[in-house]
């Protein structure tokens, strides 16, 4: 196997995927930016644990699993910056024999096990981990105050569509969060200022003013400029998605809905704001 390939290459030797559908996510990647194993799963290609099961099936990587629930000592936690592990998705395992085991979500990135091996003077050995399981680890033993998913986080869903925002309700209630919705665009900064939300999830498409639109409302005044916005976008083409990332959305939710996917994005967004504060790194 020649490494050096370039992860979509490899799953498509391995016959995990196409070439049509490489290509697809490839121009996908290009008009979005993003990490290619999460836009195949946006794709409904493969999800996270097919494709941790087919890398370390076709490849060999070990794999491993629920990293929160073991104890690392700061000495290991340390060989590896907490800018480096949540922008590059990297946890220290283990120390052995001069070797450093990292939990990675693509082990094909050879640019940061090379720069740790150099910053450490170790080998560098990859081990398979979903990016749910590398943003909790790292969110919870990189943090250095406060839970990375406080149930009692307020939410402001702004969604003209009867259906979607009900979708939505009912998806982060069951989790217990905090939720005000409102279908009317044009009262969403008005809502933002009052109810002092967490975090904002606005449709892209609505009539009169759209979700860009709202995500500029807020940006232009101070007292919601700093509001982290999850915009909701079509799935039939990457525009949305595309406009979202250039707008300085912290991240999309692509239709349509799905409860679990709407939990996880909002319960990753809330890890990824907790960890960018803490160390200055601006989102």
């Amino acid at each position: 196997m020649d490494i050096r390939k370039h992860l979509g290459d490899l799953l498509v030797e391995a016959g995990i995927i196409t070439p049509v559908t490489l290509g697809r996510a490839l121009e996908r990647q290009k008009n979005i930016g993003g990490r290619l194993g999460e836009i195949l799963e946006e794709m409904g290609v493969i999800n996270q644990e097919e494709l941790i099961q087919s890398l370390s099936r076709q490849f060999g990587f070990k794999k491993v699993a629920r990293i929160v629930s073991h104890h690392f000592s700061k000495t290991l936690l340390d060989l590896v910056p907490a800018e480096i592990a949540l922008m590059k998705l990297a946890f220290p395992l283990k120390l052995a024999e001069n070797v450093l085991y990292l939990a990675v979500n693509d082990p094909f990135d050879l640019e940061t096990m090379d720069l740790l091996s150099k910053r450490n003077n170790l080998k560098i050995v990859p081990v398979l981990a979903t990016r749910d399981d590398l943003m909790a680890a790292i969110s919870f033993y990189y943090r250095k105050t406060g839970s990375d998913a406080d149930p009692r986080r307020k939410i402001l869903v702004v969604d003209d569509d009867e259906k979607d925002a009900q979708i939505i309700e009912l998806a982060l209630l069951t989790e217990g969060f905090n939720i005000k919705s409102t279908s009317d665009p044009l009262k969403a900064f008005n809502l933002a200022v009052e109810f002092e939300p967490d975090l904002v999830i606005c449709d892209s498409i609505m009539p009169r003013l759209d979700g860009f639109g709202v995500l500029r409302t807020l940006k232009a005044d101070f007292r919601t400029e700093q509001l982290p916005v999850i915009m909701l976008t079509s799935l039939a083409t990457g525009e949305d998605e595309k406009k979202a990332v250039e707008s300085d959305c912290i991240d999309f939710i692509p239709k349509p809905l799905k409860p679990m996917r709407i939990v996880s994005r909002v319960k990753r967004a809330f890890r990824f704001i907790t960890c960018m504060k803490e160390y200055g790194v601006a989102y």
